[in-house]
């Protein structure tokens, strides 16, 4: 069985086994796909005690975690502290012995299908500035800058903290992408993203919202790309979108074997 769900930000109280039942009848070689915004590698430099137990309790379940990233994870631990391994076709970063990073621009096979996956997104909760310690003389004078920012109930994160460049996608991901979807011959049953395509985002109607090159370049490929459905998260709603784009949020959809309905 294959489930796919939305954005999580460290809540994980949607996997508990009064909200998911169906878990009872699960083992590690079924997998949960998150689509972005996980959450559980965020706290600080190191990994925290919140981090550890909750990573440690995903790693308890009878299923496999596994997730895209989104513009919420704290891209220095994510990328740096965790080996990269061979997982089910394609790459990824083995958070603990069941819980997985897909990283950018692999492709996976579950359970028979192909996942297309592709995490990243920009921040647009961030409108007032980014801060950064690099651009202060002192901690002191940082520090009375964020509170003077959160004085003024401003809309802002911290470079290092709360936002990191790598949210966005490299040149390296983007040709990754291009190399392995080539190599499908631009053919797979679902993809999974964190943004939605430009068109599919638009339609949403956000208060707010700027494309940028990840959108963009999503709607070129849904152009091009042959595939059964488009999963995602980032704008905390459940909606499905012309019939094949399901944003996800708080609802875990069963992902069907070939010739059977998903959603």
């Amino acid at each position: 069985m294959i489930y796919v769900t939305g954005d999580c930000h460290g809540d994980f109280r949607k996997f508990t086994t009064s909200a998911f039942p169906e878990q009872r009848e699960m083992t590690k070689d079924d997998i949960v796909i998150i689509c972005g915004d996980f959450g559980g590698v965020w706290d600080g430099p190191i990994e925290s005690s919140n981090d550890a137990y909750w990573l440690n309790w995903l790693d308890q379940k009878p299923f496999t975690t596994v997730f895209a990233d989104g513009n919420h994870e704290n891209y220095d631990r994510l990328y740096n502290d965790y080996e990269i391994v061979d997982f089910c076709s394609g790459k990824a970063h083995k958070i603990r012995e069941s819980v997985y990073h897909l990283m950018r621009g692999e492709i996976f096979l579950f359970d028979g299908l192909k996942f297309f996956v592709f995490g990243g997104a920009s921040s647009h909760d961030a409108e007032d500035g980014i801060l950064s310690r690099e651009d202060f003389d002192s901690d002191k004078a940082f520090t009375n800058e964020i509170k003077r920012w959160h004085k003024q109930k401003k809309r802002f994160r911290i470079k290092g903290w709360s936002w990191w460049e790598q949210e966005l996608p490299s040149d390296e991901e983007y040709q990754n992408a291009e190399n392995n979807l080539a190599k499908a011959e631009y053919k797979v049953d679902y993809v999974i993203t964190h943004c939605a395509p430009e068109k599919i985002a638009q339609s949403l109607g956000i208060k707010d919202y700027v494309p940028d090159r990840l959108t963009l370049y999503f709607d070129e490929l849904r152009k091009k790309l042959e595939f059964r459905y488009w999963f995602f998260g980032h704008y905390h709603n459940d909606l499905i979108i012309d019939k094949k784009y399901v944003l996800l949020y708080d609802q875990l959809v069963k992902a069907a074997p070939s010739g059977k309905k998903d959603v």
